[in-house]
């Protein structure tokens, strides 16, 4: 038996991130299979949340008798949809397994250790220090019914967020980089006003990736979405949500003809209707969702405590009389985030968890 635990349930970890946000409710776990100290079998969540990593991992090896299973998080011990993932662990007569999470969802909770112990199974929760935050969206999701929420915003070397001559302030790099984090949300929320700006498709164009296109919602309470954009092109290849005031829902039904999806709602103006909204993403299936606005919009979330987590891509260059903000900067620059160490090419990427 191996004693290198840390080594294999980063491995899992690094399973567990290749359909994260493409899960649905369920939170993407990856799963290693070890034995003599090599990996025999490997697996993950699969997208929409079934089979779960436990199951695509020991489903396709004959004999797995005696070796021992790492995964990112607890086996489930619940019947839902599919057989709990302990089912397959006693089946396949697996000798140990361990875990850096327990699931926080009730149904499971502590509890797989109990049941594989009384088949003569070892189960050991062992933390993780390098994936000490992976499960905090799906903690969240648990304890509030709301999606996990990240924002990204992109600032010039002199703090502006638009450039007047220009749609792009940061470089090729940082934007290869926005399109590899949206890879990783099952929507994204924008408004109507930044997507006539930019005429923004909102998707993933990097090599590997280009199939993955995140739903969109897009905040139209007033209906001044522009006819003619980019996304009406994709109409077909995603989910693309208008979201406006219920007293605009025959209005709205020539989008409907274009191919939006319409939700109406009363107001989106404080905390509880915001809170509202993201219950109704939640009930939807969505578990994360980046936000891709202006300024205006995002400090609103911002100042009501709305986001959990925050990218700031930031420029190398100034824009001088080039830039321009529709608002202030004193809630990003509160923030206080702390810096990514990555090669953006002279750009610089920083992130804050709220």
């Amino acid at each position: 038996m191996t004693k290198n635990h840390n080594f294999f349930l980063n491995l899992a970890f690094q399973l567990a991130e290749n359909n994260l946000g493409q899960t649905g409710l369920n939170p993407s776990v990856g799963t290693v299979v070890v034995k003599n100290n090599a990996v025999i079998s490997s697996g993950f969540t699969s997208i929409t949340g079934r089979p779960h990593a436990e199951f695509n991992a020991l489903n396709k090896i004959k004999n797995a008798q005696g070796a021992t299973v790492y995964t990112s998080l607890e086996p489930c011990v619940h019947k839902g949809k599919t057989p709990p993932c302990t089912d397959i662990i006693i089946k396949k007569k697996i000798r140990n397994v361990y875990y850096a999470y327990n699931d926080p969802d009730i149904r499971t909770f502590k509890k797989a250790k109990k049941i594989l112990n009384k088949k003569g199974i070892k189960a050991k929760l062992i933390k993780s220090k390098k994936y000490n935050n992976f499960y905090k969206y799906y903690f969240i999701n648990k304890k509030f019914n709301i999606p996990f929420i990240s924002a990204k915003i992109a600032i010039s070397k002199d703090s502006f967020t638009i450039n007047t001559k220009k749609k792009w302030i940061t470089n090729n790099f940082s934007r290869k980089i926005t399109h590899l984090i949206r890879s990783r949300y099952g929507a994204i929320i924008s408004t109507s006003k930044s997507i006539n700006c930019d005429n923004a498709l909102l998707n993933c164009r990097i090599d590997g990736l280009n199939n993955h296109k995140p739903d969109l919602f897009i905040i139209d309470l007033n209906l001044k979405l522009k006819k003619k954009l980019l996304l009406n092109k994709i109409l077909n290849k995603r989910k693309t949500y208008l979201i406006t005031r219920k007293t605009n829902y025959k209005a709205a039904q020539i989008y409907k003809k274009k191919g939006y999806r319409i939700i109406t709602i009363n107001s989106l103006k404080n905390k509880k209707d915001f809170n509202l909204l993201f219950k109704i993403f939640y009930k939807m299936g969505y578990s994360r969702i980046l936000v891709e606005t202006g300024l205006t919009f995002l400090n609103t979330l911002i100042r009501n405590r709305l986001i959990n987590n925050l990218y700031i891509f930031k420029s190398n260059n100034k824009l001088k009389k080039n830039g321009k903000n529709n608002t202030s900067l004193k809630y990003i620059k509160n923030t206080q985030p702390k810096q990514i160490l990555i090669n953006l090419n002279n750009d610089k990427l920083y992130q804050k968890e709220f």
